[in-house]
């Protein structure tokens, strides 16, 4: 700690001539004598020391040496006032309460600019009040006129900054903060530049457009242009981590491979709604990461405040939904599909029944196919091989199933496919391909053969639709029956 002392030499007025200007001073001001302290640096000048500051840091004990021989003169009443002093003897007694903590590191910018043969010299420092209230301060000082030579009398004016680094301080945190929960957001976040595209919907408005969703539809490629003008400002880690991006430049190079696909349609969209003043907008979107995964997020694009007249700050957050996204499909496609054979099931083929009769796709051929074998195949060597028969009758049957037609499985060992626009030939055409498929199915596996009993029935003028169907089962019923009969089987 410093130890200072006040002089108890009298007052003469060569030394100050406006001793009253000085104590009424508004801010706080020290005389101070630095004879002994440059006495000190002219003796390690002569002992070879070059740089003070590299000397100074080597011991830090040397910085002590020279604060104790610096002598207090006089302080103003504002210098009580700040440190909450009662008397100049007050606050001689605790100053090592004012000077402490890493006040001696400051003090080696002051040492240094002496050194270096300045007559005036200054430092941003920290002093505490004898309360212990930090005070941030600038510290200014001036060897007075005819003591340039012994520096017996030095000025210091201290500024007190304290309300003013206590916001900077604060600002810096929130900076901070804000920064980190930018970093750390567990969604990917983006900070864009648009003032480009501003200036191109601008440009568009100008000429006199009104309907931009037509202009648009016409100028296709002006979505294209806009795209290519936004400036990516910054983005977080969990954008990195999401898109497989090593480092920000990678992305940034590769944004091409990102934004593709549909995100021109989602981009347009988000312009109609820039266009009719919405800075605020939430949408589902799909991008790529650089591996080639398809995401889906949930964005939500806003304008930051401030920045509405230019669009030159933009946050984008996306919050991935693609496991969302996924479940949802899964649960469409169990809503309609047989999970075993990958068909569709029985509720899509009774809807697909009456969408095919209020439909004018006629005539309309329904296909039933009946799994031959699948009883005996569970009895006798269980579900798991009777499971492998019908994920096999699921493969066959996918195969002849192109739009319109549709194949389901619509019972445990019952198919139908349903065939609108398709006359009795093509439906004779269907079941040939379902033998000729059957038999490469048996060829490539082994175990118990596939077989199917297939019958077929084409609508006629004005027949409903479940009637069709009940001749197509008859049909397979009677194939069935001729089945077991050349093997000389009872059903």
């Amino acid at each position: 700690m410093q130890a200072l002392e006040f002089s108890s030499e009298p007052k003469q007025s060569s030394d100050w001539d406006e001793l009253s200007t000085f104590d009424m001073a508004p801010v706080s001001l020290w005389l101070e004598d630095y004879s002994a302290v440059l006495v000190q640096l002219d003796e390690w000048r002569a002992e070879g020391v070059t740089s003070l500051r590299e000397f100074l840091l080597a011991d830090v004990e040397r910085i002590r040496v020279c604060t104790r021989l610096i002598r207090v003169v006089k302080v103003n009443q504002r210098t009580l006032d700040l440190y909450e002093a009662d008397d100049p003897i007050h606050l001689l007694a605790r100053l090592d309460d004012v000077f402490r903590d890493d006040m001696l590191l400051y003090h080696i910018d002051e040492l240094e600019q002496l050194w270096a043969g300045r007559t005036d010299f200054s430092s941003f420092t920290v002093n505490y009040t004898l309360s212990g209230r930090r005070l941030d301060i600038m510290l200014r000082a001036r060897l007075l006129p005819g003591h340039e030579k012994d520096w017996s009398r030095v000025l210091v004016a201290i500024e007190d900054v304290s309300d003013r680094e206590t916001a900077r301080r604060e600002l810096a945190a929130a900076e901070s903060h804000a920064r980190g929960l930018f970093q750390h957001s567990p969604v990917s976040l983006w900070v864009e530049d648009f003032s480009s595209v501003k200036r191109l919907i601008d440009e568009v408005r100008a000429c006199g457009i009104d309907d931009f969703r037509t202009f648009t539809d016409v100028h296709p490629e002006f979505v294209g242009r806009c795209m290519s003008e936004i400036r990516v400002i910054d983005v977080n880690r969990q954008t990195l981590e999401t898109f497989r991006a090593a480092n920000r430049s990678e992305l940034l190079l590769r944004l091409h491979e990102v934004f593709r696909g549909s995100m021109q349609v989602a981009f347009r969209e988000q312009l109609i709604d820039l266009w009719n003043g919405k800075l605020f907008q939430q949408r589902e979107v799909v991008n790529y990461s650089l591996a080639g995964e398809e995401l889906h997020f949930m964005m939500q694009f806003s304008v930051l405040p401030g920045h509405e007249a230019k669009w030159d700050l933009v946050q984008v957050a996306l919050t991935d939904i693609t496991a969302r996204k996924k479940a949802e499909a899964y649960l469409e496609f169990l809503g309609k599909h047989d999970v075993l054979t990958k068909l569709y099931n029985r509720s899509f083929y009774v809807d697909e029944i009456a969408r095919t009769e209020r439909s004018d796709l006629t005539p309309t051929t329904i296909v039933i196919a009946d799994l031959n074998g699948l009883k005996e195949a569970n009895d006798c060597h269980g579900h798991a091989v009777g499971d492998q028969l019908l994920r096999r009758a699921g493969e066959v049957l996918s195969k002849l199933a192109e739009e319109p037609a549709r194949a389901s499985r619509i019972g445990g060992d019952e198919f139908a496919i349903l065939l609108p626009a398709t006359d009795e030939r093509g439906g004779a055409a269907i079941i040939q391909r379902i033998h000729r498929l059957t038999e490469l199915n048996n060829q490539f596996y082994g175990g118990l053969p596939l077989s199917f009993a297939v019958g077929a029935a084409t609508q006629r003028p004005g027949e409903r639709m479940e009637e069709v169907a009940r001749r197509a089962d008859a049909a397979m019923y009677e194939a069935k029956r001729l089945h077991y009969a050349s093997k000389d089987k009872p059903r």
